[in-house]
């Protein structure tokens, strides 16, 4: 990659795993890159040229740090909650920011987006009303199941579901734990099909990159699903551009963005679609490396770009975007694992030669131990898996071989993985 950035200054904020890769694009650039986050350990501070125990959401911290290192630019990694900070860290040094205060206000908070979306047509899951006075007018309206979770959280960190009002109180407790701002929401609990709308935004043009189905697991009863991959393009692809598309535009529009990337996290009941959570930066599942794979253009490339120059370059998302994946089929296989100590990982190790594996991001590693913390949220997921075939028959082969093959132990031998998704069925080949 041509180093063109040489010796720019580039300050990231937040390091955990999913940064990582974002970190070592920058590095390709010829940039110096500065990682700062609360957490000394932090993986992606290891792929920086500096690193900072400055916490994400100290402002007047990070403003000091990136005069002190004279920053030519700021970029937030993957981490919702950073993405407040990076707006106002961007705007005292008056350095580019592709958010606004306007955008943050909106995105920041699962309440507000929530609220912001239904004026646009673009619909939220049925919520029930309840605050940390717990009424009992309140709790006597109530229809279990329902999910639980802090309004600016993600990850399904703070998320529970609860099926009576005992495990409601605890959900309660658990997302205000969760929330930096204490605040939650109850919603109902949807047991649908799962959906994800990945948009590019540049100089105002705004491309639906993905649209995808997603698949979480149900081995975990009283958790949040956590996701165990995703099929590209979504069966639902046709439907979502006749009903949804046009109100997500409209909205994004009128909110001002103009730059970026975004992604709407949704469920597909009865022909209705419910968003639930967005992001406004990249995503820890990385949808970007599937379409850097089909359509040759990265994200991360395009937002370090702005980061340091105030453009995303000569990307033509008229042109070089296509939601259809240019006939293509792709997916992401996560990998879940269960409590316990990782000992042994078989699997992975021809991957480097299969042409459909576009790439492999591993978080945990052989000695690792996955706390009982981790379990209901991202941070159980070993690695992601990435894959792009020709046909659907193809993808789903490929999705069952690393299904047979890939293999977790313990230090007592005992299997560490959680059941995959069907392939057949997801591919609707069955």
């Amino acid at each position: 990659m041509e180093r063109e950035f040489e010796g720019k200054k580039l300050l990231i904020l937040g390091g955990n795993p999913e940064t990582t890769p974002l970190v070592e694009i920058a590095n390709s650039m010829g940039v110096k890159t500065i990682v700062s986050s609360a957490r000394h350990t932090d993986p992606a501070k290891a792929a920086a040229w500096k690193s900072y125990d400055v916490d994400g959401m100290d402002v007047d911290g990070l403003i000091a740090l990136a005069k002190e290192e004279k920053v030519d630019g700021v970029l937030v990694g993957v981490a919702d909650i950073l993405v407040p900070s990076y707006c106002k860290v961007c705007n005292a040094l008056e350095l580019p920011c592709y958010a606004t205060q306007k955008i943050v206000d909106v995105f920041a908070f699962k309440d507000e987006f929530k609220a912001t979306c239904e004026r646009y047509g673009v619909h939220g899951i049925p919520e029930f009303r309840l605050d940390a006075e717990m009424k009992r007018e309140d709790l006597d309206r109530i229809k279990y199941p329902v999910m639980v979770k802090p309004v600016d959280n993600g990850g399904g960190v703070g998320m529970t579901v609860a099926y009576n009002e005992e495990e409601l109180r605890e959900g309660v407790k658990k997302a205000l734990e969760a929330s930096y701002k204490k605040r939650f929401i109850v919603e109902k609990y949807m047991q649908c099909e799962d959906m994800g709308m990945y948009y590019t935004f540049k100089d105002g043009v705004c491309s639906a990159s993905c649209i995808y189905d997603r698949y979480t697991t149900d081995e975990q009863p009283g958790l949040s699903r956590v996701c165990l991959g995703g099929t590209y393009p979504s069966k639902h692809l046709k439907e979502y551009f006749e009903n949804m598309h046009d109100n997500a535009l409209r909205m994004f529009r009128e909110i001002g963005i103009e730059n970026g990337v975004l992604m709407l996290s949704g469920f597909y009941e009865n022909g209705e679609f419910y968003v639930y959570d967005t992001g406004f930066r990249l995503q820890g599942e990385a949808p970007h490396l599937l379409m850097k794979a089909i359509h040759g253009f990265d994200q991360r490339e395009m937002l370090i770009r702005y980061a340091l120059t105030g453009s995303e370059g000569s990307v033509d998302l008229t042109k070089d975007d296509d939601t259809r994946l240019r006939g293509k089929w792709a997916a992401t296989k996560w990998f879940l694992l269960k409590q316990g100590r990782i000992a042994k990982i078989e699997g992975f190790e021809d991957i480097d030669k299969d042409k459909c594996a576009v790439a492999n991001i591993q978080r945990l590693h052989e000695g690792d131990t996955v706390s009982p913390d981790w379990i209901g949220n991202e941070k159980q997921v070993l690695t992601r898996l990435y894959l792009v075939c020709d046909s659907k028959q193809e993808l789903a082969d490929k999705l069952n071989e690393y299904e047979k093959k890939v293999r977790v132990y313990d230090e007592n031998g005992n299997n560490m993985l959680l059941k995959g998704f069907n392939a057949e069925e997801a591919l609707e080949l069955k």
